[in-house]
């Protein structure tokens, strides 16, 4: 979805080049990991993505494809390897503190990258402790806002050093 909007995005522009950056980050340091996607256009972010997986209650929560085939068989007894974002609700009743459910805070989050350069989003976070950037950004108490900011920072980075083409397919074979 991330790739398609960029896409999208860049229709109006001829020959707009736009390129995709994706780190496994730990915005928490301990019990999970992010996936962080970014769309970079020249130096700027067009699309931001967070998701975060953890192993997570496997009565309550969808696993991650395979959870419950070969793959799921070293997972913790009870868990399964989840994404946040797709048990966004089971998961967001378990947060301690929170005063809106996580998947707001993602999209606050991405959103206020989103528009950026990459030196903006450096010197908005630059020197900034966690706590500071907690309700920092509207829509977002989340307490790892910083983390995350500094994952998404550290994909736009690996979009803009990316080289090479890539050709893109949609579903029936066209080039897009």
């Amino acid at each position: 979805a991330l790739l398609l909007a960029a896409l999208l995005l860049c229709t109006t522009a001829a020959y707009a080049e736009v390129k995709i950056g994706q780190v496994e980050y730990a915005a928490h340091g301990k019990s999970c990991f992010a996936v962080m996607t970014v769309a970079l256009d020249g130096d700027t972010i067009v699309a931001a993505h967070i998701d975060e997986f953890q192993f997570l209650d496997a009565a309550s929560a969808e696993g991650v494809p395979n959870s419950s085939e070969s793959f799921g068989k070293n997972f913790p007894e009870g868990k399964v390897l989840a994404s946040k974002v797709v048990n966004n609700g089971m998961y967001s009743t378990n947060m301690v503190g929170a005063t809106m459910p996580l998947g707001v805070g993602y999209k606050a989050i991405e959103a206020f990258a989103t528009g950026k350069t990459i030196a903006e989003l450096e010197a908005a976070i630059d020197g900034k402790s966690k706590s500071e950037m907690i309700d920092a950004v509207s829509s977002c108490t989340l307490v790892d806002t910083l983390g995350y900011l500094q994952g998404l920072l550290a994909a736009a980075k690996a979009a803009n050093n990316q080289t090479g083409y890539y050709t893109v397919y949609n579903k029936t074979g066209e080039t897009v």
